[in-house]
C-alpha cells in the first residue's frame, strides 16, 4: 500500500494515496459517509467566505460547494496531489468554484490569511496530524469575523486511557472485518497513527478553543474516537 518514504510525514502518506483515496477512507474509517452527512446537518445554511481545512481529495469539498454554490472558497492541505485532485474535480463539478477557489498548499500552521475575512472554517478528519492544535486554533482565529462557525470532524482522545483504549480497539476491529483493510493496509495505518496522530479529548479541544477566542463549543455528534465539533468565533 505504500513504501517508507511515504511515511515521512502524513501529507506524504496520504498524498501518495490521493488517487485511491475515496475508496481507501470507507473502509479505514467506520461510518464515514454518515459523518460527511452530520458535518453538512450542522454547517451554516448560508456561508460566502468558506476556508477548508485539509481539502483531502474533495469529498468534503464538493458537497461545501453544492452546498455554497455562490461562496468564495479557500482549500488548503499540504500534499499538493490532493489539491490538485480537489481542483480537477471542482472544475469538472463546478467549474466557476474550481476556477474562482484559492488552492494553497500549506500547513495549516503556517496559513496567513487576511484578518476576518472568512465565515466558515471546515476541517474533516485532518486536524489530529498536527502536534499543536491550540496553535492552529489561533492562527485562525483572526481570519474569522465575529459570529462565523467551525465545523470539526476529527478523531478525539477518551477522558481516560481505558476510554481511549476501548476507541482504538473498536477501530481496529472495523479494519478487520471482511472487505476493509489487508494485513499490510492495517499494519501500515498503525505505523502512520504511531508516528503522525495526535489524539486529544473533547475538553482539551473546547478549552484550546476558548483560549483562541471561539465561544460555545459543542460536540455534536459522536461515535467513539470519531466526533463533529463545532464552535462560534467570538
Amino acid at each position: 500500500m505504500t513504501s517508507s518514504e511515504d511515511r515521512d510525514s502524513a501529507e506524504a502518506y496520504w498524498g501518495a494515496h490521493a488517487a485511491e483515496y475515496d475508496e481507501f477512507i470507507v473502509r479505514v474509517v467506520p461510518r464515514y459517509r454518515e459523518q460527511l452527512e452530520r458535518l453538512l446537518d450542522y454547517a451554516p445554511v448560508r456561508a460566502q467566505r468558506v476556508l477548508e481545512l485539509g481539502c483531502g481529495s474533495g469529498n468534503v469539498s464538493l458537497r461545501l460547494a453544492g452546498r455554497w454554490p455562490e461562496a468564495a472558497f479557500t482549500f488548503v492541505d499540504a500534499a499538493p496531489p490532493m489539491l490538485e485532485l480537489t481542483r480537477a474535480r471542482l472544475l469538472e463539478a463546478y467549474p466557476a468554484i474550481g476556477r474562482g477557489a484559492q488552492f494553497v498548499a500549506e500547513r495549516f500552521e503556517d496559513l496567513v490569511l487576511k484578518p476576518r475575512t472568512i465565515d466558515v472554517v471546515v476541517a474533516s478528519l485532518s486536524l489530529h496530524h498536527v502536534a499543536d492544535v491550540s496553535g492552529v486554533y489561533h492562527q485562525v482565529g483572526p481570519m474569522l469575523v465575529p459570529g462565523a462557525r467551525l465545523v470539526m470532524l476529527d478523531g478525539v482522545r477518551g477522558r481516560t486511557d481505558r476510554e481511549h483504549g476501548v476507541h482504538m480497539a473498536r477501530w481496529s476491529a472495523y479494519w478487520q472485518q471482511p472487505g476493509n483493510l489487508s494485513a499490510d493496509e492495517i499494519r501500515d495505518m498503525r505505523e502512520h497513527i504511531a508516528l503522525h496522530d495526535h489524539y486529544r479529548s473533547l475538553q482539551d479541544h473546547f478549552d484550546m478553543l476558548l483560549a483562541a477566542g471561539f465561544v460555545d463549543p459543542d460536540c455534536v455528534w459522536r461515535d467513539g474516537l470519531f466526533a463533529l465539533v463545532t464552535a462560534t468565533r467570538g
